[in-house]
């Protein structure tokens, strides 16, 4: 199975919504391309070392495009170098550069920069204000347009157009029926990506140049801001939950906003904005992202692996352990295997702690162990291709089922396996 077949029934899924296909660097967005994980670097920027190595770190971890901050001179200045930097370093991930306030002077100032992104990315909310707001607005649209350059429209609960915001405010206090602050403020927010979209294009930009979002931090909000504005235009569109928040509740937070979207067919891009530990991993958000997008059905990824969540049945740790062991070593392993094991990503992998569910769910996966829980004999059954294949016994059993994954891998996916599996 390959990263862009659909692990489940698509009758089972509402048909994706048609959008205008985007070229993203040598990424395709929209137009029936499949979901595209993103995600955002947290370094400076003017510091090329530093955030070529989270780039690559992101995109090794299965970003396929990476935003950075471009605030200020230095910022600017660096992106020429960062991406040199990732060149030498074998990194090819399309570059999104993130303005704020200041973005059409930077890439006026840095023509280096408005060449090396493959994107930028910038707030109708803060482009510019009054009479400056449509001058700056168009210079980084036209900016946009000499560089050959996709530009995504971002606008955001926290930086909302507040003149579009008042207008719409007074408009509903006038009316027989008015509407809850909150749904107006939604209104503004689709009116703010759909009216500066429309003026991109009056300036000659092609809507295959550009990509919306209206990011807000409350799941129901998103949700009917992004049904509003995919009724409401064919644009690609760019989903994320704002300051989801941290840990469980950036994870759980996204995940239902956007797990009810994508399943309406809404959404060409994904990005779980978490907010990560002290020192934490950054790469968390695109592991989270890929497995909402697996285990919805719209991406394959890495291997999956199924364990029980343990009872009074385990009281050993040693499905745990293992479980926890072998999905770690697949994701590590992943990148090297991408070219070395085409199709690995759609392994199935068990890990069972008691003969309750353990025979029959690894018979289900392509290859599952059902370990002994407490009081059973102290053997575990191994299932290959749905047929017991071995039994394993003593201390040795989770490095014994380690290398017996290792050789099925090699077996199925390595050079050859087709034309054994054809010989078979």
């Amino acid at each position: 199975m390959d990263m862009d077949t659909p692990m489940y029934d698509a009758a089972a899924l509402k048909p994706r919504r048609h959008s205008v296909p985007v070229m993203v660097g040598n990424v395709a967005v929209g137009g029936g391309a499949p979901i595209v994980v993103q995600s955002m670097t947290n370094t400076d920027t003017a510091d090329v070392e530093g955030t070529a190595r989270q780039v690559a770190a992101l995109a090794c971890a299965g970003s396929e495009i990476v935003r950075i901050t471009v605030d200020r001179d230095e910022a600017a200045a660096a992106v020429p170098h960062i991406k040199d930097r990732l060149a030498k370093m074998g990194v090819d991930v399309p570059i999104v550069g993130d303005f704020h306030y200041i973005g059409h002077k930077l890439l006026a100032d840095h023509p280096a920069c408005a060449e090396a992104l493959d994107k930028y990315r910038i707030n109708p909310g803060n482009v510019g204000f009054k009479e400056k707001k449509d001058r700056q607005f168009s210079a980084i649209i036209e900016m946009a347009m000499k560089h050959g350059k996709p530009v995504r429209i971002g606008a955001n609960w926290g930086s909302l157009d507040q003149e579009l915001l008042t207008h719409l405010m007074d408009e509903n206090a006038r009316s027989n029926a008015p509407k809850d602050a909150r749904a107006i403020t939604r209104e503004a927010m689709v009116q703010s990506a759909l009216l500066s979209a429309a003026r991109a294009e009056e300036l000659g930009l092609g809507r295959d140049r550009i990509i919306l979002s209206a990011k807000v931090s409350a799941v129901q909000d998103l949700i009917a801001v992004y049904a509003d504005l995919g009724a409401r235009s064919d644009y690609a569109l760019h989903l994320g939950l704002t300051e989801a928040g941290m840990g469980s509740k950036g994870i759980v937070a996204s995940s239902a906003a956007m797990g009810v979207l994508l399943q309406q067919g809404i959404g060409d891009t994904v990005r779980v904005s978490l907010t990560p530990e002290p020192n934490g991993d950054r790469t968390l958000e695109v592991k989270v992202a890929q497995e909402l997008l697996q285990t919805m059905g719209f991406r394959v990824f890495v291997p999956l692996v199924a364990a029980c969540p343990g009872c009074g049945r385990t009281t050993s740790t040693t499905f745990q352990e293992l479980a926890g062991d072998i999905q770690g070593f697949i994701r590590d392993s992943m990148p090297a295997w991408k070219t070395r094991y085409p199709g690995v990503e759609g392994l199935n992998v068990a890990v069972m702690g008691c003969i309750v569910n353990g025979p029959g769910e690894s018979k289900h996966a392509d290859i599952g162990i059902s370990l002994p829980g407490t009081g059973e004999t102290p053997t575990a059954p191994v299932f290959i291709d749905g047929k017991k294949a071995a039994t394993l016994r003593g201390p040795t059993v989770a490095a014994d089922f380690k290398q017996m994954v290792l050789d099925y891998i090699e077996r199925r996916y390595g050079a050859g396996s087709a034309g054994r599996t054809a010989a078979e």
